[in-house]
């Protein structure tokens, strides 16, 4: 069932793609914003009680439909539900149209609207990029975007699948990861800003959450890239980076087609844009990971990337319904 459920959520995604700030997403945001105000009173003990509603609460709403799905109508109503669930969690559209934008006006060579394109995706100054590095970053946050809105998801989703829990693997991964990143732009707004306490314990519960799904990607990305590049890159300068887990994912890539990565990061725009995406880490060196400079036909590589592991990700999805079927 995880095989139909994911092939037909990401169909679905394709025809009907969700906006970015989709109803979901406004929810989740009101409902963090809700917990934040009335539990986040400084304390250490104050920011795990916060977390655990505000990630814990809808994720228990999940596992209580799925059951009662299942006792209501069996398979059918809990595929369907399983369908609902990824469609609105996992998902390229919610981010693609960014990284096609940019590539378009590099290929076209209107380096000031991909730029301009830039900026307005990460919230950033691009003011002074120059065009290898208007490449890099989008390399960069694209691959992350992908593993936080389609790898990650699935890997958790899987969990959820192993553990009688339905798809509340998927709401539990994308709300902790939703939430890290809330609460870590909200700490620098004037406005009720988030205490050091939630801000720290929502950072940590996602490093611990996206630890093995980021060594999943990854591992993914490594076996349909270049594997011996991918490997040795991740063995020896994934520690460069300021998160683990993002550098993991990173250094895969830079080795699996063989393009430099990491190097200083985009500085913010607005410290208050709640909810916009984080900027993607820097390498601790200057001058990134061992490779070649970023150029626009490396672009094509990434996309050709992430479309393999999916592949291999619905392949052994199939392979393991196949074994499970024959047994």
């Amino acid at each position: 069932m995880a095989f139909f459920a994911i092939a037909l959520a990401l169909l679905l995604e394709q025809v009907r793609p969700l906006a970015e700030d989709h109803p979901a997403v406004q929810s989740l945001r009101r409902w963090l914003r809700l917990v934040g105000r009335n539990v986040d009173a400084g304390g250490l003990q104050h920011g795990w009680l916060a977390w655990a509603l505000a990630v814990g609460v809808p994720t228990l709403g999940v596992i209580a439909v799925h059951g009662l799905l299942q006792w209501l109508g069996g398979w059918p109503l809990v595929l369907l539900w399983s369908v609902a669930v990824l469609y609105l969690t996992l998902g390229f559209r919610q981010f693609s149209h960014h990284f096609t934008g940019i590539r378009d006006a590099l290929e076209a060579g209107d380096e000031e609207r991909a730029r301009t394109l830039l900026a307005r995706w990460q919230q950033v100054d691009t003011s002074s990029v120059p065009r290898s590095e208007i490449v890099r970053h989008v390399i960069e946050y694209s691959v992350l975007a992908a593993h936080r809105h389609v790898f990650g998801v699935l890997v958790w989703y899987c969990i959820g699948a192993v553990l009688g829990m339905g798809p509340a693997g998927a709401v539990f991964y994308r709300n902790a990861e939703y939430g890290a990143r809330y609460w870590r732009r909200k700490s620098e707004a004037a406005d009720h800003p988030t205490s050091p306490a939630l801000r720290a314990v929502a950072d940590a519960a996602w490093r611990a959450i996206d630890w093995l799904p980021a060594r999943t990607t990854a591992l993914g990305f490594a076996i349909v890239g270049s594997f011996e590049d991918a490997i040795d890159v991740w063995r020896n300068h994934a520690m460069r980076f300021a998160d683990g887990n993002d550098g993991v994912i990173l250094a895969a890539t830079a080795g699996a087609i063989g393009v430099r990565l990491g190097g200083a990061s985009l500085r913010p725009l607005a410290a208050d844009a709640v909810g916009q995406p984080l900027s993607a880490p820097g390498a601790a060196a200057g001058e990134g990971l061992p490779g070649v400079a970023a150029r626009t036909a490396h672009l094509t590589q990434v996309v050709g990337l992430v479309w393999r592991t999916v592949a291999l990700w619905l392949l052994l999805l199939v392979l393991l319904t196949l074994a499970r079927v024959l047994a």
